[in-house]
């Protein structure tokens, strides 16, 4: 079982789960395959579009109970309890999320959507991610293409300084700071990506990766949940565009991370504002952003990209759609 530990001089929450060295990889047999033999198996019933399931060795998922559970001293742990899933993009193993057809990446934003929203309901559950690993170097234990759900018990430190940062701006007269960024970046223009009727993707102004995206709904909406019908259809277009860029920017399909941010479950969600994350650590072939001794433990970033020419870069790649 998981638990949570509070490291005393940052007031960060930690999960300890030890037992996910154990989490399965890519072997003979792929678990996530409608052909896998029985005992490898996770998706019993043969052929399927998308599935998502609870995984089977989480990092969250401990028995529920209040706050901390023991306090001594500076030291504080508790219950780790919420929820992990699985999501398989497709019954297909050679196929990632950015080659499906179009109707089938709207099948798996209704699934976010639905996990979104069930989840949301559960006791205990404080915010609600969706996120892929997207390659082994992106630190994917499987080569099947799959992202996860966690639904956290508290909501994860950067999202909570996110939330943070956004109630002072409202104190200060801004309604929505994420609705202000996207305004700003339109309006500059020199970072936009793609844009669509609902959809608006930029690389940041401070860009922290080699190739960073971030994607925003035009309409202040909280949520994957929130979102119409017609907002769901432009998506499955612009976010397969943005994933097809990472494949073709660079002289290889470039490994990438990317999370979904979204209101928390309960409190404060007239402050969030629907957005994904999509970054790589890797230029191309070799060329990779290590994180170095003063970025990892002091926090202070050092960026080596230049946002602007990263965005003509991604603008420019090809997307055969």
């Amino acid at each position: 079982m998981s638990s949570l530990r509070r490291e005393p001089t940052t007031g960060e929450w930690v999960l300890m789960a030890p037992h996910r060295r154990r989490r399965s990889a890519t072997g003979p047999h792929c678990p996530l395959c409608p052909d896998a033999p029985h005992e490898a198996a996770e998706i019993p019933g043969g052929a399927y579009d998308v599935a998502v399931f609870d995984n089977r060795y989480p990092a969250l998922g401990g028995p529920a109970g209040p706050g901390p559970a023991q306090v001594l001293g500076t030291l504080a742990d508790a219950p780790a309890p919420g929820r992990c899933e699985v999501i398989a993009y497709s019954g297909d193993h050679h196929t990632p999320l950015a080659r499906l057809p179009r109707s089938r990446v709207r099948t798996v934003i209704e699934a976010w959507a639905d996990r979104t929203r069930e989840l949301n309901r559960l006791d205990g559950v404080a915010q609600v991610v969706c996120f892929e690993n997207g390659g082994a170097e992106a630190g994917a234990s499987l080569d099947h293409p799959h992202g996860q759900i966690y639904a956290y018990p508290w909501i994860p430190d950067r999202f909570a300084r996110m939330q943070e940062t956004a109630r002072q701006a409202r104190l200060r007269g801004v309604d929505c700071l994420f609705c202000a960024v996207l305004d700003t970046e339109e309006r500059a223009g020199s970072r936009i990506v793609t844009r669509s009727a609902h959809w608006s993707a930029f690389v940041p102004f401070a860009a922290r990766w080699p190739f960073e995206v971030h994607l925003y709904a035009r309409r202040h909406v909280p949520d994957l949940a929130a979102l119409t019908e017609e907002e769901r259809e432009d998506l499955a277009g612009v976010y397969r565009s943005v994933l097809r860029r990472f494949e073709t920017v660079a002289d290889r399909p470039l490994p990438y991370m990317a999370v979904w941010v979204q209101a928390p479950a309960r409190d404060g969600r007239e402050l969030a504002h629907l957005r994904a994350q999509v970054f790589s650590d890797h230029w191309g072939s070799g060329a990779v952003k290590r994180m170095a001794a003063g970025e990892l433990g002091a926090g202070a970033f050092v960026s080596e990209t230049e946002p602007e020419r990263a965005a003509e870069a991604l603008r420019g790649a090809a997307v055969r759609i």
